[in-house]
């Protein structure tokens, strides 16, 4: 499975039915799982862990030393999950020390080409990230976020589950989750309706969401007034509990 003119380093392990093809190189202390494929002319350096089922298109750099003045060469590592899709020329740096010493892809994953995950980024499952898409160092995704082509994030930005950014939203600041983000900088436009729609959140629910933004967003209120709203409001209703916990735990700030 292992095309004649790949490299693969003899201290990598790769598990039954992994393929590697052409002018594809595989450092040691890289670890990849049963049924991955690897295209054509793709690099991976380790510590690297990529999980099962896999598809890694070509030129992709994945693993390589973090692009970060204070690395020292420190065994920090890149962790791949399962069922991911990983595009033309998308590269994936490990993590370093100072961000907790790892960058973590979770599962089914769709990165289309030219994405860009820098050290400690920790993005969530069932993420799908258009062309382009680039996350600066320690950035956070939740899951099932869909991020436009050429979105941008700054770092330490966190972008919430379910969140959608329009084509060239570029953010310095947290984006919560269920909402559109577009502009530079990026600013709310609504709720993900959508995107909410299609993972099973009820008429119900999504009428407290839209209260929510509406509340965050369209009342006038400090956001400190507006977390107090939203406290009260999701001791009824579970579904506002994930925004009321990003809001509480925003360091940077949120899109206004």
């Amino acid at each position: 499975m292992i095309h004649p003119q790949a490299i693969v380093d003899p201290k990598a392990r790769l598990a039954a039915g992994v393929q590697v093809g052409a002018f594809s190189v595989v450092g040691p202390e890289v670890e990849i799982g049963e049924g991955t494929w690897i295209g054509p002319h793709v690099i991976i350096n380790g510590p690297t862990v990529i999980g099962r089922e896999n598809r890694i298109y070509q030129f992709c750099s994945l693993g390589e030393a973090p692009q970060h003045t204070g690395y020292k060469g420190e065994p920090t590592r890149l962790v791949i999950g399962d069922r991911n899709i990983i595009r033309e020329y998308c590269t994936m740096n490990r993590g370093t020390v100072a961000g907790g010493g790892e960058t973590r892809l979770g599962h089914d994953g769709f990165l289309m080409a030219y994405c860009h995950l820098a050290h400690d980024c920790r993005i969530g499952d069932h993420v799908i990230f258009a062309n382009a898409t680039s996350l600066a160092g320690h950035v956070t995704v939740g899951d099932r976020a869909i991020l436009g082509g050429f979105t941008i994030a700054h770092q330490f930005c966190r972008i919430g589950a379910f969140v959608i950014t329009a084509l060239g939203a570029v953010t310095f600041k947290d984006i919560p989750p269920y909402f559109i983000a577009a502009g530079n900088p990026a600013g709310p436009g609504g709720i993900n309706l959508r995107g909410l729609r299609r993972n099973g959140f009820t008429d119900e629910a999504i009428a407290t969401i839209r209260r929510a933004y509406k509340i965050l967003y369209k009342s006038g209120s400090t956001l400190d007034e507006a977390l107090i709203e939203l406290r009260a409001l999701a001791a009824t209703h579970g579904e506002l509990q994930r925004l009321v916990d990003f809001i509480a735990g925003s360091q940077r700030g949120l899109i206004r």
